[in-house]
């Protein structure tokens, strides 16, 4: 259970955190479904990175920190805290310049020594109240 927690430590440090798509072949199963913290899910290695890139392009500077990690199985569930400038379009909302800061909680399964699937919910209610203008 230790190395799933490593594999969602090096998804998050790596993936977002670094943005090195590079990774993505050796950390993704080739057809992970996605849901991110905004509500949006995407299929396939090339569906995640165009997602991840939707949230870089609103916020440059988005950072995830990890609070906590629980795994049992091939499950892993992270608490996290998520920060960043709004710079650009999200949400139908444009860029306030503003920090941000929500909370969520991901739930990974993990298949063959890659992650296949997450879900994530995130406070979007906060995140919204935070870009609002």
């Amino acid at each position: 259970m230790e190395e799933n927690k490593n594999l969602v430590r090096e998804f998050y440090n790596t993936l977002w955190n670094r943005w090195s798509f590079e990774v993505a072949e050796t950390l993704l199963a080739e057809n992970i479904v996605f849901r991110g913290s905004i509500g949006i899910t995407k299929k396939g290695r090339s569906g995640f990175i165009e997602y991840a890139k939707l949230i870089r392009q609103a916020f440059p500077d988005f950072h995830n920190t990890i609070e906590e990690l629980i795994a049992e199985g091939n499950k892993v569930a992270a608490r996290l805290t998520y920060r960043g400038t709004h710079l650009g379009e999200i949400l139908g909302r444009g860029p306030t310049h503003r920090p941000i800061e929500y909370a969520g909680v991901a739930i990974f399964t993990i298949e063959d020594g890659k992650i296949s699937n997450v879900w994530v919910l995130g406070d979007l209610h906060n995140l919204v109240q935070q870009i609002s203008t």
